[in-house]
């Protein structure tokens, strides 16, 4: 059968299975958007390429199965570079694809013309530049096996203008043949009982569990590991949901804006089973000073993450649900054996530490409102199956730390590029790919003004989902470090609570509107948002702007100098001489 290669892309596409891409059409990409009329493949029209990118981030994050976003040469495809490399540092499965200026004008600089191979070459897992449209079915084959195995990621597949209008004769590749791509999959038997060893003579363990749990879909193992070895948890900003916040062995989240017990269990520990985690600086603070008396388990699918940061005693290279289900097996028939090793002291450390730093904020009945309240009431009116899609800030941080995730797949947010405006097309995604579930993004003012487009994205496609914005008129986290180490000199980091009108601007984009502006406003707002689903909602929450997010470790300090709020700072000698966020 003869097809052109824009009918080859999406044919293939059906043969992986998409349902839904995000993208926005252009010239060098046009020729893929006249198939797309019969194609099974539902589109997205969003309002900006960088939009559709982290929307396909989110159905990504919300589904396990790979985003697709599409985008036209030139400018359309750089505008998806943030998105790719926020994909690539959270370990995100999407396949971009662009259009290109016809292969006799690549390289002359053409209208329009973008090398997006060579500049996405650093943010992508792979990339390619498909030349002849008899390449289009496979290419698109092998993007998805290298988007969604191994360590996950983004992929690009570049085509140009002739190869999707030139002919081809169709053929779907009945398998993959990448020989020089080979993830390791299957965990070493040798090491796992290495460290299963290590884990019974440890007197105060933790497991450190990563995004890489939930990507691996290995909760349930991990599950097993910690009740079947009484080993206390700590689950990082990616990881959250990965193991549930109510079981007596989670300890919260670790790192920066992590919780006291999280952060302090870490640092005493004797032995840490990293699971899917990279010892990543927000998570260690001063490396040389993170953990320093803990023997190290690292289990992680990239054999580049493990000694990249901290050498592990025992490397296990390897899927986490394989190895965390090896590792189970192994620490049972140990434990059946000699017992389980009696950890009553560190665990009565562990909830005495619980007890005498929990997570705190003042609100007064009638003060200004404050942002941890806000998302306590949002979380106290939702229930278990709600997916929580966060930007980056200090409500980002709020969010983590006052929302109780019980499942995994419903906390998303960007952790590793931390990129401001990923909440509101990340739930617009999300939503799509969860249609029955309910969906809120928990945003900052900064945040939300950055991809608030995608408000009109959503009208049109009938995405609903609620926004939450954490308005403090400020870019808070950027204002509390000009607080604590610029003494007090804010610079370039007011927004105004009033410009843009949040209601206005919600209801222009056919959303529905709404204010809180007082705690005892919340609830009744709250509940009038939860009841409409026929649309977006947004919440202008005016928070207090003087509020700031503790615990807190500075950048570049020890996890040891953790402070848990304003009566420990101390003050800086010299603004200079403040670490560097």
């Amino acid at each position: 059968m003869k097809v052109s290669g824009a009918q080859a892309l999406f044919k293939a596409l059906e043969g992986e299975g998409v349902d839904i891409a995000f993208g926005i059409p252009g010239g060098a990409i046009l020729p893929a958007y006249d198939p797309l009329i019969e194609s099974g493949v539902r589109h997205v029209l969003c309002r900006h390429e960088q939009g559709a990118g982290h929307a396909a981030e989110g159905y990504a994050w919300a589904t396990g199965k790979v985003g697709v976003a599409i985008a036209t040469s030139g400018p359309g495809g750089c505008n998806l570079v943030t998105a790719l490399a926020d994909a690539k540092m959270d370990s995100v499965p999407i396949v971009a694809i662009t259009g290109q200026v016809p292969t006799p004008a690549v390289g002359n600089d053409a209208f329009q013309e973008a090398d997006i191979t060579g500049i996405t070459m650093p943010v992508t897992k792979h990339n390619f530049l498909v030349t002849d449209p008899g390449e289009v079915a496979e290419t698109i084959r092998e993007a998805f096996h290298i988007a969604r195995t191994g360590r996950p990621g983004p992929v690009l597949v570049d085509l140009p203008k002739d190869v999707l209008v030139n002919e081809t004769t169709w053929s779907w590749p009945d398998q993959v043949d990448l020989p020089g791509y080979r993830p390791t999959i299957k965990g070493n038997m040798r090491q796992v009982v290495e460290a299963a060893k290590l884990i019974l003579e440890a007197k105060r363990p933790v497991l450190y569990v990563g995004g890489g749990v939930i990507k691996a879909e290995a909760t349930e193992e991990l599950y097993e590991l910690a009740t079947v070895g009484h080993l206390p948890v700590v689950t990082t900003l990616m990881a959250r949901g990965a193991f549930p916040d109510a079981h007596e062995l989670c300890l919260g989240m670790p790192g920066m804006h992590g919780v006291y017990t999280a952060v302090t269990a870490m640092q005493k520990a004797d032995l840490l089973v990293a699971v899917g985690a990279r010892f990543d600086d927000r998570v260690t603070g001063k490396l040389a000073t993170f953990a320093p008396n803990a023997k190290i388990v690292h289990i992680d699918i990239d054999p580049a993450e493990i000694g990249k940061n901290r050498r592990a005693d025992v490397p296990i290279v390897g899927d986490c649900k394989d190895v965390t289900a090896k590792l189970v097996a192994e620490l049972t028939r140990r434990q059946d054996e000699a017992g389980i090793p009696d950890r009553s002291p560190w665990l009565e450390q562990l909830a005495a530490w619980r007890a005498e730093q929990p997570l705190r904020y003042d609100q007064e009945p009638d003060g200004p409102l404050k942002p941890q309240y806000a998302i306590e009431r949002l979380r106290a009116h939702s229930d278990g199956d709600t997916i929580v899609v966060a930007g980056v800030g200090q409500h980002q941080m709020w969010a983590s730390q006052f929302w109780s995730f019980e499942k995994p797949r419903t906390w998303i947010n960007s952790g590793g590029l931390g990129t401001m405006g990923f909440a509101v097309p990340a739930a617009l995604g999300a939503a799509a790919g969860q249609p029955d579930r309910r969906v809120i993004a928990i945003d900052g003012d900064g945040c939300f003004q950055m991809t608030s487009q995608e408000l009109a994205t959503s009208t049109t496609e009938k995405i609903p989902f609620v926004t939450a914005i954490i308005n403090n008129a400020y870019l808070g986290m950027v204002r509390q470090w000009q607080e604590l180490f610029y003494e007090e000199r804010y610079s370039q980091v007011y927004l105004s609570y009033d410009v843009p009108d949040y209601v206005k601007l919600a209801e222009a984009y056919g959303a529905v509107g709404l204010r809180a502006e007082r705690p005892e406003e919340v609830d009744a707002v709250i509940e009038k948002a939860l009841s409409v689903d026929d649309r977006s909602v947004v919440i202008d929450f005016r928070c207090d702007a003087n509020e700031m997010c503790f615990p807190m470790v500075p950048a570049g300090a020890s996890n040891d100098d953790i402070i848990t709020g304003p009566e420990g700072l101390q003050p800086q000698d010299d603004p200079a001489e403040a670490p560097i966020a």
